[in-house]
């Protein structure tokens, strides 16, 4: 008599569900090299919170049933160390400036700037001006600490 078909849910981190068909004497390797060929080495099978590490363990000897669930993690493939003579992976390239990465720096020079035309040319500046120039020095200060903080 024909071994009947066992149906499991392979669920991924992203939520998706895929349904495979087994019998229950395979072996969670066969499941691997079913139904990811050629990442057997990457993917990651959990049931029940426990990581199925033994390929060679059958899927009735897990006590799987009908539409059980088995995450799957996939990680991505290992590179290969490169050869003595060749040349290696490029280093990755540093990351580009950008404009948020530059806009405190800036507000900084900018208050440091009004902060020298204050104090050189007083008579310029009324009172409000220069309460309105502390509040803000007071508001970069803040948002530096909180940006630098973390």
């Amino acid at each position: 008599p024909a071994e009947p078909t066992l149906v499991l849910r392979l669920k991924f981190l992203n939520d998706t569900e895929r349904l495979a068909r087994m019998r229950p004497g395979d072996t969670v390797g066969a499941l691997k090299r079913t139904y990811f060929p050629g990442q057997e080495q990457q993917v990651r099978l959990i049931y029940q919170g426990q990581l199925l590490r033994d390929d060679s363990q059958s899927l009735a000897g897990l006590h799987l049933g009908h539409l059980s669930v088995l995450h799957c993690h996939l990680s991505p493939p290992s590179v290969a160390p490169a050869a003595p003579g060749s040349p290696g992976p490029r280093s990755p390239a540093p990351a580009a400036l950008g404009v948020g990465s530059l806009a405190l720096p800036l507000f900084v020079l900018l208050l440091a700037l009004l902060w020298y035309l204050q104090l050189q040319h007083r008579h310029v500046f009324t009172a409000t001006a220069t309460t309105c120039l502390a509040g803000l020095t007071l508001l970069v200060t803040f948002v530096a600490f909180a940006m630098y903080r973390r």
